[in-house]
C-alpha cells in the first residue's frame, strides 16, 4: 500500500509517497480549471449543431452530474489511490480481464492530457493576436494598399480563373475584390505569423508544423510545469486565485446580457439542426440531423465529465472520507452554472451565424465576443483577452495535475511502466508530468493548424467515452464483487442503474458521433491508439513483473496478495462490453452526415 505521508517536504521524498495536504475545497479549486473548457468547443459544437447548441450543453451537463455520483461511490473506496475514476473504476474490471483494467486508466489519461496542447495552442493564439496582429480587410491601411495597387489583379489573370473555379457562382469582379483584399491583408501580416521551422505530414493522422504557435505553447507548457513542481498544494493555492479572477468576471459576463434584455429569443427558440455542418442555416430531423446533434454530444462530453477529476487527488486529501464526495459534488454545482449559463448567452446574443465567426470556431476571438456581451471597447477586450489566457492556464493547470496523477498510480498498481512511479522532494510525480509535456509537444504541433486542432479533440475524446463507459459499469461490478468494502458515501441504487444505462446513450455517442469532425477516420485512430496500452501492460506486468501486481496494489478491495477474489458478476460484464462495442459499431453504420 502507498505510505500515508502526513508532512511535506523529506517525508515524501523518503516514502516516495504523495502528501497528504488537501482539504476538499483544495480539491475543489483545482478542479475549477473545468468551467473554462466551455471555449474550447463553443464555436465547433455551434456549427455543428447549430441552433442546438445550448441543448448540446445543458443536456451534456445533466448527464456528467448524474454520472459523477457514481465516480463519487467508488472513489471513498480507495483513499490510498491519487489518479480518479479511471484508476478506481479499472480495479473492478481486473477480476474479468487484466487487460481491461490498464485500457480504463490509459484511455482516460490520453483523453484528458491534450487539454495541455489544446489550451496551449489557443493561449497562443491570443498572445500572438495581441503582439503580432493580423490587419483586418476594411483597416484603413489595408483599403490605402488596395488602391494603390488595384491594376496587380486583373479579370484576365489566371489567380482570378483559379478562385473562380473554386467559387462557382461569383463573377470576375468578386474575384479581383478577394483578391486585392487578401494581398493587402498579406502585405502588413507580421512574418512571424506564417513562419515556421519545418512542417511535415503524420502518416495517416494530420499535418504537424513547428511554427510560432508551438514555441509559445510550449514555453506555455514549461511554466504551468515549473508551477506543478512545487507539489499539489502549491498548485490549489495558485489556482484558487486564478480562479476567482477568470471566473467571477466570466459569470458577470454570462449573466449581464440576460439582466440587460439583449437575448434574441430568435436565437434560442425554433430548435433544429442545421442542414450541414458550419452551414448556418436551418435543417430537419432526418438522419443527418440527428448524426450532427450527437456529434455534438459527443464532443461535448469532453468538457462536461470533466470535473471529476475533482476526485483524483484522493491520496492528497486529508480526510478522504468525506471531502472525496464534497469536492465532486461541488464541483459539478460550478460546472453546471458555466456549461448552461456561457453557452446560452453566447447563442441568445450572437445567434447561430455569429457563432460561426472562424475566431469563435477557433478560440481566438472568444475574447472579442465577450467585450461585446458587455459592449466593452478596446481596453475591455485587451482585459479580456488576459482573462482568456489565465482561462486557459487554468484548464491547463487541472489537466496536468489530473493526468500526471492518473500515471504515476497506474505505475504503482502495475499497469503503466514503472519509470513514472517516482514524486520530488514536494510529492509531484515529476516523471508523469515530462512524459505528459513530451507527449503533448507532439500534439501541440498538430494543434497548432485549426484543422488538427479538431482532430485532437476528436480522437482524444474516442478514449473519454470509453473511459466513460467502463466506468459507469464498473459501479455495479463494484456493487456485486465488492460489496464488503467500505463506501464512506454510496449512491442510490436508481442512479447506479440510470448511468449504466447512461454508459450505453454514450456509446451511442461515440458511434455517431466521432465522425462528425471533419476526420471520417476519427474512431479508428482512437481505437488504435486505446490498444496501444495492451504490449506496453503485457511487458509491464508479464516481463517486468513476472506476472504479479505490487504489493499492496489490491488492499483498498481486501483482497490479499494476488488473489483477485470471486467474479460474482459472471458474464455480465463481458455481455457489458459486447453490448457497448455492438452500439458502437451499429451506431457508426446507422447515422451518417448530411449528404
Amino acid at each position: 500500500m502507498v505510505a500515508i505521508v502526513e508532512s511535506e517536504g523529506s517525508e515524501a521524498a523518503s516514502s516516495g509517497g504523495l502528501i497528504r495536504s488537501l482539504d476538499w475545497k483544495g480539491a475543489f479549486w483545482v478542479a475549477a480549471g473545468v468551467p473554462p473548457l466551455v471555449l474550447f468547443s463553443i464555436g465547433g459544437i455551434a456549427g455543428t449543431t447549430g441552433k442546438l447548441a445550448f441543448v448540446v450543453w445543458i443536456i451534456s451537463m445533466v448527464m456528467g452530474f448524474l454520472q459523477s455520483f457514481t465516480y463519487a461511490e467508488i472513489a471513498g473506496m480507495f483513499a490510498n489511490k491519487s489518479g480518479g475514476a479511471s484508476v478506481y473504476g479499472a480495479t473492478a474490471w481486473l477480476r474479468y480481464s487484466k487487460f481491461i483494467a490498464p485500457l480504463s486508466v490509459w484511455c482516460n489519461w490520453f483523453a484528458w492530457s491534450p487539454v495541455l496542447s489544446l489550451g496551449c495552442a489557443i493561449a497562443a493564439g491570443y498572445i500572438l493576436n495581441s503582439l503580432f496582429p493580423i490587419p483586418a480587410a476594411d483597416s484603413q491601411m489595408v483599403i490605402d494598399w488596395i488602391s494603390a495597387h488595384a491594376a496587380s489583379v486583373t479579370a484576365d489573370s489566371p489567380r482570378v480563373a483559379e478562385w473562380l473555379a473554386a467559387n462557382a457562382g461569383k463573377t470576375p469582379q468578386d474575384a479581383v475584390t478577394a483578391l486585392l483584399s487578401a494581398d493587402g491583408v498579406a502585405a502588413f501580416t507580421p512574418a512571424i505569423r506564417n513562419w515556421s521551422l519545418i512542417t511535415f505530414d503524420i502518416p495517416f493522422l494530420a499535418k504537424a508544423s513547428l511554427n510560432a504557435t508551438f514555441v509559445i505553447g510550449g514555453i506555455l507548457m514549461l511554466i504551468i510545469f515549473a508551477i506543478q513542481h512545487r507539489g499539489i498544494l502549491g498548485t490549489a493555492s495558485v489556482q484558487k486565485w486564478l480562479a476567482i479572477i477568470v471566473l467571477v468576471p466570466l459569470l458577470i459576463i454570462g449573466l449581464f446580457p440576460i439582466f440587460s434584455g439583449q437575448i434574441d429569443m430568435a436565437n434560442v427558440t425554433n430548435l433544429l439542426p442545421p442542414t450541414a455542418a458550419y452551414a448556418g442555416t436551418d435543417g430537419t430531423w432526418s438522419n443527418g440531423g440527428w448524426t450532427l446533434f450527437l456529434g455534438g454530444l459527443y464532443i461535448a462530453a469532453w468538457s462536461t465529465y470533466g470535473f471529476e477529476t475533482a476526485v483524483c487527488y484522493t491520496r492528497e486529501l486529508k480526510n478522504p472520507k468525506t471531502d472525496t464526495f464534497k469536492a465532486i459534488f461541488y464541483s459539478g454545482l460550478l460546472c453546471c452554472l458555466f456549461f448552461f449559463l456561457i453557452p446560452f448567452t453566447f447563442q441568445g446574443v450572437l445567434g447561430h451565424a455569429g457563432m460561426l465567426a472562424p475566431g469563435i470556431v477557433d478560440g481566438s476571438g472568444v475574447a472579442e465576443a465577450l467585450a461585446g456581451l458587455v459592449h466593452g471597447g478596446k481596453i475591455v477586450t485587451q482585459l479580456l483577452v488576459v482573462l482568456m489566457i489565465m482561462a486557459l492556464i487554468l484548464a491547463i493547470m487541472t489537466a496536468m495535475a489530473g493526468s500526471s496523477r492518473t500515471l504515476y498510480q497506474g505505475s504503482k498498481d502495475g499497469w503503466l511502466p514503472r519509470y513514472l512511479d517516482h514524486v520530488n522532494e514536494h510529492g509531484a510525480p515529476t516523471r508523469a508530468m515530462w512524459t505528459d509535456f513530451a507527449f503533448n509537444l507532439i500534439l501541440l504541433a498538430i494543434a497548432s493548424d485549426v484543422a488538427g486542432y479538431f482532430f485532437v479533440l476528436a480522437v482524444s475524446n474516442v478514449g473519454y467515452i470509453i473511459f466513460n463507459f467502463l466506468n459507469l459499469n464498473a459501479g455495479w461490478i463494484h456493487r456485486m464483487d465488492s460489496g464488503h468494502v467500505e463506501r464512506p458515501w454510496k449512491a442510490p441504487t436508481w442512479l447506479i442503474g440510470l448511468n449504466t444505462v447512461l454508459a450505453f446513450v454514450n456509446a451511442l455517442f461515440l458511434g455517431a458521433g466521432a465522425k462528425v469532425w471533419g476526420y471520417s477516420n476519427a474512431l479508428w485512430v482512437g481505437f488504435i491508439f486505446a490498444a496501444l496500452i495492451l504490449p506496453v501492460f503485457a511487458y509491464r506486468h508479464f516481463v517486468r513483473d513476472g506476472g504479479k501486481f505490487p504489493e499492496g496494489a489490491m488492499d483498498d478491495l481486501g483482497l490479499v496478495g494476488q488473489d483477485l477474489g470471486v467474479k460474482k458478476a459472471g458474464i455480465l460484464p463481458y455481455v457489458a462490453l459486447a453490448g457497448g462495442l455492438a452500439v458502437v459499431l451499429a451506431a457508426n453504420v446507422i447515422f451518417q452526415l448530411p449528404a
